[in-house]
């Protein structure tokens, strides 16, 4: 009787895998979209400051409008995380425990982007610096109203200023803050960060050709139909000069720029930049353009701040002592001269 009853089981067992088999058999196979015929999509949003464009291609505008909303939102939540401006930011609300000796567990977004900054402080001795936040606000206040911080105002604010009185716990996955008001900025590292998480939700929708821009940093995800890469423009260190367009095309990576073009302080034949030595205290004052080609756009938008304030010869040393996977282009110009320092494999074409 027992016999009978496994073999029962047996046919049973048997004919419920013919059964999944030929169901299987019928069911529609899964393709790979033909993106041959994909429309391409561009969408501008204001965010964290400035004009954020995303260039992408998809089936249809339904789902690139749905797609573009994402990756805004998401760009949205990463500004109410790292920025310094919105006043109960989580970077602010950290900033407020500084000095109390506690221990702030934070969001694993402000924890990636605070390991890639002391990463890059310790690798560059304090060349980058997301402590510089009291200097900042001084070099702020100082293009506001056209006048240089006074040299004591300087002195103070670097008294709260250094990467070692930022303390991080990986096992609790916590910041402390050594000093009392500290004032963390990330305004060089967190649009790269940002720009990679729009990427992101751009390929999570399906759409890999895709492009995301914050002023001049870009995060790069596949090339257009029929190209090798996306066609970016490296523009000249002044752009009055009649030199021609030079271009680089990249594709699956990250892209930032770093100079004075825009935000400086001209005093007595002086030129201050925005980017601030940690070191000195003083907005740079050499007129300098840094484009960085780096794997993602955290780590291109982190480099060209510290290639800024390292200056050519030490940016050089920097990168060849740690091997990182980093390409550069440093234009500095002192006097009549333009200096040019390229640094790795960064492919530049003329206009075609």
């Amino acid at each position: 009787m027992e016999f009978w009853t496994n073999q029962g089981l047996f046919l049973r067992q048997l004919l419920v895998g013919i059964a999944l088999l030929l169901a299987a058999c019928h069911s529609p196979i899964r393709r790979t979209p033909d993106q041959s015929a994909w429309q391409r999509f561009e969408f501008t949003q204001p965010q964290m400051g400035l004009p954020f464009r995303l260039v992408f291609y998809a089936p249809d505008g339904d789902a690139a409008a749905s797609a573009a909303r994402d990756a805004f939102q998401r760009v949205s939540e990463m500004n109410q995380i790292l920025s310094d401006y919105e006043t109960d930011s989580e970077l602010n609300l950290l900033a407020r425990t500084s000095g109390q000796n506690l221990d702030v567990k934070v969001s694993p977004e402000l924890w990636k982007v605070l390991v890639m900054a002391q990463r890059r402080s310790q690798e560059s001795d304090g060349a980058f610096d997301v402590s510089v936040g009291p200097l900042i606000t001084l070099w702020r206040k100082a293009r506001r109203e056209h006048q240089l911080p006074h040299p004591d105002r300087i002195q103070a604010a670097m008294a709260r200023v250094g990467y070692g009185n930022i303390v991080l716990n990986p096992k609790a996955r916590s910041v402390r803050l050594l000093l009392p008001n500290m004032h963390l900025d990330l305004g060089g590292i967190a649009k790269g960060f940002a720009l990679d998480e729009a990427l992101r939700v751009l390929q999570q929708h399906g759409f890999n050709r895709a492009l995301v821009t914050g002023g001049g940093d870009m995060a790069l995800g596949e090339a257009p139909p029929g190209k090798s890469g996306w066609k970016i423009e490296v523009p000249p260190l002044d752009s009055q000069t009649n030199e021609p367009s030079q271009f680089v095309h990249l594709r699956n990576c990250g892209f930032a720029t770093s100079g004075d073009a825009v935000q400086k302080l001209e005093m007595n034949g002086v030129r201050y930049s925005h980017i601030v030595n940690p070191k000195t205290g003083l907005g740079l004052t050499d007129h300098s353009l840094v484009y960085v080609i780096a794997p993602d756009s955290i780590t291109a938008d982190s480099y060209s701040t510290t290639l800024s304030v390292l200056g050519p010869s030490r940016s050089r040393i920097l990168l060849a002592r740690i091997g990182a996977p980093v390409s550069a282009r440093i234009l500095r110009k002192e006097g009549s001269n333009i200096e040019v320092v390229q640094i790795g494999e960064f492919p530049i074409l003329r206009d075609d």
